[in-house]
Parts: C-alpha cells; structure tokens; sequence
C-alpha cells in the first residue's frame, strides 16, 4: 500500500477525480466534505497525508483546519498540502507560501491541478 491520504474538499467531483487518481496509483482514500470533519477523521484514524481545499463553508477554512491540525498533538505531524483555487476566484496578485507560523502546510497547489503535479507533491509529502 503507497499510503493513506485524506482529501478535504466540498466538491464532490473534484474528490471524486482525485480518490480515482490516487487509489489507480495504490493509495487508500478517505474524504471529507469540510474541516471540521476533516480534523475529526484525521484524529479518529490515522493518516499519511492530507489534501486539503481552502474555500468551503468560508474562505479560510482551509487556512484555519491547517492551523487547528498542525496545533492538536494528535495531528500534528500529518503533512498538509494545500489545494485551492483561491487566488483565481478571489483574483489575487500573489499566491501562499507555506509558512511555519500563519500557514503550517508542506506545499500550496493552485487550482486546477494537473494530475502529474499532484502525484509529485503526494510522492514528495506524503508522511513516510
């Protein structure tokens, strides 16, 4: 088995697309249509990495999961990488850089996500 991931997401046909990517590519999958089941199912089992999309029920909610996640001893140590199309849908100069303090995440992928770019960064962070 390559991993367990856990997308959080609320578009389903996104999660969807990405759970069918992953598992031909031998991970297990498990999904989440907010953060705050997301935190409670990455808490209840145990997982390698979580996707994880900033604009659900709020703009930020991404942002403030990143942050619960990385402060819960139990969470802690799961790599977080962002997927979001917030700098297109809020028409953002600038992009997000992981950052240890404000967003405590391994890597920020903008939407839409090329699946080759998306296998990388799941190889690349996935808790080992």
């Amino acid at each position: 088995m390559a991993g367990k991931v856990l997308i959080v997401d609320d578009d389903p046909d996104f999660v969807e697309a990405i759970s069918t990517l992953l598992e031909a590519k031998g991970y297990e999958v498990d999904t989440a249509a907010n953060g705050q089941e997301g935190f409670k199912k990455a808490k209840a089992k145990p997982v390698d990495l979580i996707l994880l999309d900033v604009m659900m029920a709020t703009k930020s909610e991404g942002f403030d999961t990143a942050k619960s996640l990385k402060q819960d001893q139990a969470t802690k140590d799961i790599p977080v990488v962002l997927i979001t199309g917030i700098k297109k849908d809020m028409n953002l100069p600038f992009g997000f850089e992981p950052d240890a303090d404000w967003l405590p995440v391994k890597a920020v992928l903008e939407k839409p996500v090329k699946p080759d770019v998306l296998l990388k960064a799941v190889e690349e962070n996935i808790k080992k």
